[in-house]
């Protein structure tokens, strides 16, 4: 932006100090006149004790050493004024060229501000921490514009592929490079669908209304049921009506993903149990699977697009994008909550969803 020049900030400080040894200068001088001079007699006195100055001797003698003095005293106010406005400020020298960095693009910059804490030690602390949290949604947008853009390209070039190996062998079977096809071509659709999904959860704007979790949470079974028995997997679903306020839409999509994931990568040795219940002011609903004993690193990255594990690999179309755990993390976020992601000491996963409750 654009702007006329003006004083600095160091000088409309040393101004300010100048005129404030003015004022008080001034301020003595009235008060000698006032208090102590207009008491004096114009005339001169004479006694047997001596001679006594008039009042307009004793003007004639104060005014220049007061002028005196007050010229001294705007020296000083000029000098220490600019001294001490230039140590007062600069701090403020430091953020501006921490600012100055970080808007030319060095978002790794921090001031680091040393001393005592005072408002521009707190300025500059929460200034490092802006940055901070800047730096990391701006690496974390970059991730997840890699990741979709290489996770968008793999449908298309697998159906290259398929096309280029149907063209170089005309006896190919075409339902099955048909099926193939729209198998991918599914993939694709499904992974556009969960980025206008996520986009839609960050943006907000979703209507609010009651919602009850655990109604949410039958019907994910139902909808699963047929996968779940396909994997030979038990679905628990015990708790108590919970109620939380939100999108029903949206918070049924928490559920499901929850749900289709604990199924995905869960052990058929064990059933998938969800429960939801009240706890205090929170609305939670939690959803366990048995399975491989998890790494609490590898855990706190399972929220992240596109992550999918370090020992998970793709074994349906049911498992499709990595942005299942993601998305649940954005609406329980957009809802006011949290998603928690907890390894369990006998193997597998707990996912806790803890959402404000309607009162």
């Amino acid at each position: 932006m654009s702007r006329p020049p003006g004083l600095s900030a160091r000088v409309k400080l040393t101004l300010s100090y100048v005129t404030l040894v003015l004022v008080a200068g001034a301020l003595i001088l009235t008060i000698v006149w006032l208090f102590l001079l207009r008491y004096i007699p114009d005339e001169p006195l004479f006694s047997d004790t001596g001679f006594a100055p008039s009042q307009g001797d004793l003007v004639r003698a104060f005014v220049p050493p007061a002028a005196a003095v007050m010229l001294g005293l705007l020296a000083v106010g000029a000098v220490g004024g600019w001294v001490l406005a230039g140590r007062m400020l600069a701090p403020l020298a430091q953020l501006t060229a921490a600012t100055r960095r970080a808007d030319a693009g060095d978002l790794a910059t921090r001031v680091r501000m040393t001393g005592r804490n005072d408002e521009f030690r707190e300025l500059a602390d929460s200034f490092d921490g802006m940055l901070q949290r800047v730096e990391s949604q701006v690496a974390e947008q970059r991730r997840f514009a890699a990741n979709a853009s290489h996770e968008l390209r793999t449908p298309l070039a697998i159906a290259r592929t398929l096309l280029d190996v149907a063209r170089s062998d005309p006896d190919r079977d075409v339902d099955e490079l048909l099926e193939r096809l729209a198998a991918v071509n599914d993939r694709g659709i499904d992974l556009v669908e969960a980025l206008l999904l996520l986009s839609r959860v960050e943006r907000g704007g979703f209507p609010r209304d009651p919602v009850d979790l655990s109604l949410l949470a039958e019907e994910a079974v139902e909808t699963l049921l047929p996968l779940a028995e396909a994997r030979g997997v038990d679905l628990l679903v015990h708790g108590e009506p919970v109620t939380t306020v939100g999108s029903a839409s949206l918070l049924g999509q928490v559920a499901l993903n929850l749900l289709q994931n604990a199924v995905i990568h869960g052990d058929a040795a064990e059933p998938v149990t969800v429960t939801t219940h009240r706890d205090h002011d929170a609305a939670v609903l939690i959803v366990e699977n048995a399975g491989e004993r998890m790494d609490a690193a590898a855990v706190a990255t399972l929220a992240e697009p596109f992550q999918r594990g370090t020992t998970r690999i793709r074994r349906s179309d049911h498992e499709r994008n990595g942005l299942g755990l993601a998305i649940v993390a954005a609406i329980a976020e957009a809802h006011g909550g949290t998603l928690i992601l907890a390894a369990r000491s006998s193997g597998g996963l707990r996912a806790t969803v803890r959402l404000p409750s309607a009162h």
